[in-house]
């Protein structure tokens, strides 16, 4: 049974929240992003009526609530030198954006605007392991510093045994991992997901990209900014170490962040992560995201070097195409 609302039916046809369903014969749920972004809006001119924050009525809106308890603030390691200023490095999408650069774009897909990313849009499939959360606080270099409020974060990465949703063997249906926040008043978007494995020749990462504003994103061109972050070894080291993460802790030891063909440059620098917690309870991340607006993108391509090991995910499991960046 259907647990999305039903639409009103109008002498126009099928409606709802006052607005004509762009697919008469399909559920809300499948109307496509289109839709998605004119009920977004309307939604933001109802709170802003009421008092409440843009930051706050695309949350209301769009954010289904995380469910269990936040992970623990022990803190285990920190890093991110991103409080000295530098804009962040752009980087490669990779070849398994799913932002329509490169085969199935998630972006044109309803309900893709969401903070939590563990399951499918449709719900079918969730993925497996020790809980992560990630925020990302974007500022404006172009604008002063200040906090790009209203900017579109889509971040996406690997699953445990490292296999990318829509790309991977067994996976070209499944969607998660892959999700869309719109920026508050602080300039900061956050997502509830699991750690990331590590798979054959890349330090354990995850991908974003940046554009204007919501209505942006059914353009990959339209990015703004693309870089990854990476996490702490301390933090891999321990998930790595519990059940599910297969072949993760060795595909670790092959590696380092200056050895990586996307982090070596400087070693990660300015996209180290800052995190807290434990594995037995979950990680918090959080990096800070400055964007020069003045300087062109050069990141977001598809990439396609080669990875050490011929980029065989963990767990000697191989998809469709392997992991490269």
């Amino acid at each position: 049974m259907s647990s999305f609302p039903e639409p009103t039916q109008t002498p126009d046809g099928p409606s709802y929240e006052g607005r004509l369903l762009d697919r008469a014969d399909e559920e809300i749920v499948d109307q496509g992003v289109a839709f998605d972004l004119r009920t977004l809006v309307s939604r933001r001119a109802v709170f802003s009526l009421a008092g409440i924050g843009v930051g706050v009525a695309v949350l209301a809106a769009c954010a289904p609530a995380a469910t269990g308890s936040s992970p623990s603030a022990s803190p285990t390691s920190s890093g991110s030198a991103a409080s000295s200023g530098a804009e962040i490095p752009d980087e490669t999408a990779g070849p398994y954006p799913g932002d329509g650069s490169n085969g199935p774009d998630v972006l044109e897909q309803s309900g893709i605007i969401r903070q939590d990313i563990r399951s499918s849009l449709d719900g079918s499939v969730t993925a497996e392991g020790v809980p992560l959360s990630f925020e990302l606080s974007l500022v404006d270099v172009a604008g002063g510093g200040v906090p790009f409020e209203g900017v579109a974060v889509y971040a996406w990465h690997c699953n445990a045994l490292g296999e990318y949703s829509m790309y991977s063997s067994g996976l070209e249906n499944v969607t998660y991992l892959r999700g869309v926040q719109v920026a508050d008043a602080d300039g900061k978007v956050s997502f509830t997901s699991v750690f990331p494995g590590c798979y054959s020749g890349r330090w354990p990462h995850i991908h974003f990209e940046v554009y204007p504003d919501a209505t942006a994103i059914i353009d990959s061109a339209n990015a703004i900014a693309t870089s990854q972050l990476a996490l702490a070894e301390d933090a891999c080291s321990a998930v790595y170490a519990t059940s599910g993460y297969d072949g993760s802790a060795k595909n670790l030891a092959q590696i380092t962040l200056d050895s990586d063909n996307v982090f070596g440059d400087d070693g990660g620098e300015l996209q180290l992560a800052s995190i807290t917690g434990d594995a037995a309870k979950g990680y918090a991340a959080s990096l800070i995201v400055r964007i020069d607006t003045a300087t062109p993108p050069t990141g977001g391509s598809m990439g396609g070097a080669q990875m050490p090991g011929g980029g065989q995910a963990p767990g000697g499991a191989q998809g469709s195409a392997p992991p490269q960046n």
